[in-house]
């Protein structure tokens, strides 16, 4: 009820053109027109970077229930309307009082100064994070794996303590006649290698704090990437019953790591060769603890999910959902033009914009026999927090979720001779991009740099972990082979984005913009859709994927 006058007001002005004529034969027919109209609007100053719980957020709100309903879908929440509420805890550390390494006996300490030596943050909605005197235990890469033959702990308690961890997988750095290579996907990073994991592993296992090494390689991202958010952190509003053990959680800088071991005779370097071994043993830092008395400021942010839908004419119940993220960084210090929102052009308006054209074409054919979801996600950039709240409280069972295709940052250097592959060997899925990207007279290439974990830090994510299949398309994967340039031009795009303008004021809309690419991929994904949504087709997970047993468990409902 909140939004119907503002979108009314929008129904005239925001109202897409009609389908072109080959939409209704099966398309599509992708507008890049369309996609530089939507992304210009959500990455204007009027929409603040569209932060969630902001004012930002409320008109971005409106607009996309507006743009919806202009095309015709309906509203597709539990309660037959058009948001899903998703509460957000909102923390931020204030100045430390204390925050150092104490020696046994006090006499000697290593202070630790927030952003330089160490990064932390809370998802406790309490005054003050207070850690005494805990002791540190190093478990290696952290990894719980019976089904890989691989545990970290070892039965190690870690109640009241503080779990220092690795980053990535066991065999990230491990040469080719270690056992360990391979074991875990070699370069290729598994959710064992995710920050995220370590995080709540630690919490499973009753730890208060928990850090991990940075190492860029590891990780795929410098030291100022880490410390960016300076001290703040979102969250799941969850009962007192289920939230984490952790007061603290986040990352010790490389240098500051090394000083820590080697003050107590450990040699860094050496452990992690050791935790490569599926013999390693968790290493207790004898005399040492950590201590830490710092401030939290902290609220709940009331922000929200979009559903729209098709509705399917014989199975109705049977849903293929698309997915993107509204929401941005909202707003920062100034850039060198002045530029103060994070308003993501590209991250990910042009994502959204792909959805309303992917939608407007179903429109404009035959109605599907399966239903089409359209989810418009909140706070995928405070860690797919909106998706987690709906695979949590899904709207339509997951067991009946036909697939999810993700769309999450796409290239803008114009028509490509292949498409990027995020995520191989997973599902089935893969093969139907394949097909479909020959159809275009396109091969699929696999992402470049599958060490990063692509596949685990997109909105699908979230679905995958309930065994959902799913389906990622995302343009800084890998070097698009362009028509004009090559992989040359395609890298010189991946490097420019995502050293400059990733998360940053600049991902804004530029007249060199050249969409043609974006349609490619948007197309490809319009037609995996258009083909599960008439027929009875059920995408599977490969033989070797973690998702895989989750799905199998679910299998009679699909009977």
């Amino acid at each position: 009820m909140l939004f119907r006058p503002l979108a009314a007001l929008l129904l005239a002005a925001l109202a897409a053109p009609a389908a072109a004529p080959a939409a209704a034969q099966g398309g599509p027919e992708i507008s890049a027109t369309n996609l530089t109209d939507t992304v210009r609007a959500l990455a204007s100053d009027r929409f603040q970077g569209r932060a969630p719980g902001t004012v930002g957020e409320e008109r971005t709100i409106g607009y996309l229930i507006g743009r919806l309903q202009a095309l015709g879908l309906e509203p597709g929440g539990a309660d037959g309307g058009w948001t899903q509420p998703v509460p957000l805890l909102h923390t931020r550390l204030g100045s430390a009082t204390r925050l150092q390494f104490a020696r046994a006996g006090h006499h000697n300490v290593q202070p630790l100064v927030q952003g330089a030596d160490i990064y932390l943050s809370t998802l406790q909605p309490v005054d003050v994070a207070a850690v005494a005197a805990a002791p540190l235990v190093f478990v290696g890469y952290g990894v719980s794996a019976p089904e890989r033959g691989w545990d970290d702990f070892k039965g190690q308690d870690l109640k009241g303590k503080v779990a220092v961890f690795l980053i990535n997988d066991p065999d990230f750095a491990a040469t080719e006649d270690e056992p360990v290579a391979g074991k875990f996907g070699g370069r290729t990073m598994t959710y064992y290698g995710r920050w995220t994991y370590k995080f709540e592993e630690a919490s499973r296992r009753g730890a208060i704090a928990a850090l991990i090494v940075h190492d860029e390689a590891g990780v795929g991202y410098g030291w100022n990437v880490v410390r960016a958010p300076a001290g703040e952190n979102y969250g799941l509003v969850v009962p007192p019953e289920k939230r984490t053990s952790l007061q603290l959680q986040g990352w010790i800088a490389h240098d500051a790591a090394d000083k820590l071991f080697a003050d107590i005779g450990l040699d860094l370097a050496q452990l992690r060769v050791a935790a490569r071994r599926a013999d390693f043993r968790p290493v207790e830092l004898r005399g040492v603890t950590l201590e830490a008395e710092i401030p939290i400021q902290h609220e709940v942010v009331q922000s929200r999910n979009i559903l729209a839908k098709i509705t399917g004419t014989t199975r109705a119940d049977e849903v293929i959902l698309y997915g993107a993220h509204w929401d941005a960084y909202g707003e920062g210090k100034p850039d060198a033009e002045g530029r103060i929102y994070r308003a993501g052009a590209n991250d990910d308006a042009l994502g959204v914009a792909g959805l309303f054209e992917i939608a407007r074409n179903f429109k404009a054919a035959p109605a599907p026999d399966r239903s089409l979801v359209f989810a418009f996600w909140t706070a995928e950039e405070r860690g797919l927090l909106g998706s987690e709240a709906y695979a949590q409280n899904p709207v339509y069972p997951v067991e009946k979720t036909v697939a999810n295709l993700g769309l999450d940052i796409l290239q803008t250097a114009g028509r490509a001779k292949d498409v990027i592959l995020v995520g191989k060997g997973q599902g089935s899925l893969e093969d139907d991009l394949a097909r479909h990207a020959a159809a275009q007279g396109r091969a699929v290439s696999v992402e470049s740099l599958p060490e990063r974990g692509l596949f685990y830090r997109a909105d699908h994510f979230s679905m995958a972990r309930r065994g959902v299949p799913v389906l990622l398309m995302m343009g800084i994967a890998g070097a698009s082979d362009l028509v004009v340039g090559g992989k040359t031009a395609g890298q010189k795009w991946v490097d420019d984005y995502t050293g400059r303008c990733y998360h940053q004021a600049c991902d804004a809309w530029g007249s060199d913009w050249n969409l043609d690419g974006a349609v490619q991929d948007i197309s490809i994904f319009y037609h995996i859709g258009n083909e599960l949504a008439r027929s009875e087709k059920w995408p599977a997970w490969k033989d070797g994927s973690e998702f895989k047993a989750i799905r199998d468990k679910s299998a009679a409902a699909r009977r």
